[in-house]
């Protein structure tokens, strides 16, 4: 399952009813997966909630992690792919961050940082023991591979950068990843390594653990899930989905604020 606008409510808490389901579905031996945008660091700290154990697909399926932290597998960015895309995205850069595979300080690099800014300045603010600022952004590419490059704005303006990435053409360098919440004017765009999404790491993680993809049930919301569903036995799209994915002939389950998870669970998981 995704957290942002699925596993979590709009106020980005875990509801209790979602907890009791997904603790009931591993006593019966049904295996949890988080699968996120987020960073690592960031969806532990939701999954330390859940009184069961859980495995993290994290980055838009960068990085499979145990929920101890170790690495199961990681795809990284070129540095030399992520340097072209931040020499391309100058009209960008104050909404452009690099997100590196790094215990605690400077996962997260900006050029400058805005605390009080409107849209990065609150994402900042929530996880501020592990940002760094190095100017010009570029420098941070010194050898060592990041996870991503991002863009965190207003949509409208997310949408202009992903289409100059788009119309680059070292597009096959790299994959895009994007997610929208309009209701909040906000977006975020992660530029990931080529071929990395959500549905190939879920189908890597499925292989390994010897499930076949028809058991696989998958819960989202956004574009950035769109691979994961595409891939799942059973795809489930919350209530309060993109007008996209609730137009794909899923199953839809209530929102994010009335439960959804847990009544897909209990509903498709569990059949109580």
């Amino acid at each position: 399952m995704d957290l942002d606008g699925t596993l979590l409510d709009s106020q980005s808490r875990l509801r209790e009813e979602n907890a009791a389901a997904i603790t009931e579905a591993a006593a019966r031996g049904i295996e949890i997966v988080i699968v996120t945008g987020r960073r690592f660091d960031s969806a532990r700290a939701i999954a330390a909630e859940l009184a069961c154990d859980v495995h993290l697909i994290v980055s838009n399926g960068a990085l499979i992690k145990s929920k101890s932290g170790e690495t199961h597998q990681r795809q990284l960015l070129p540095a030399t792919t992520a340097q072209r895309v931040l020499e391309a995205t100058q009209e960008f850069r104050s909404c452009a961050g690099v997100i590196f595979d790094r215990p605690l300080a400077n996962q997260v690099i900006f050029e400058r940082v805005n605390w009080e800014g409107p849209f990065v300045g609150a994402y900042l603010r929530r996880h501020r023991e592990h940002v760094g600022e190095v100017a010009p952004l570029t420098a941070c590419l010194n050898g060592e591979d990041p996870v991503e490059v991002l863009f965190l704005a207003e949509c409208e303006k997310i949408r202009r950068a992903m289409s100059a990435l788009e119309a680059l053409q070292a597009t096959e360098e790299y994959t895009l990843a994007l997610t929208e919440y309009p209701h909040r004017n906000l977006s975020m765009l992660d530029v990931l390594r080529r071929g990395v999404t959500k549905g190939a790491a879920l189908a890597e993680w499925a292989r390994r653990r010897g499930v076949r993809r028809d058991d696989v049930m998958a819960i989202g919301d956004n574009w950035n899930d769109r691979e994961m569903l595409e891939f799942a036995g059973l795809p489930i799209v919350m209530g309060n989905a993109v007008p996209e994915l609730k137009s794909q002939g899923w199953t839809v389950t209530l929102s994010n604020d009335e439960g959804g998870v847990a009544d897909a669970i209990r509903k498709h998981a569990l059949r109580n």
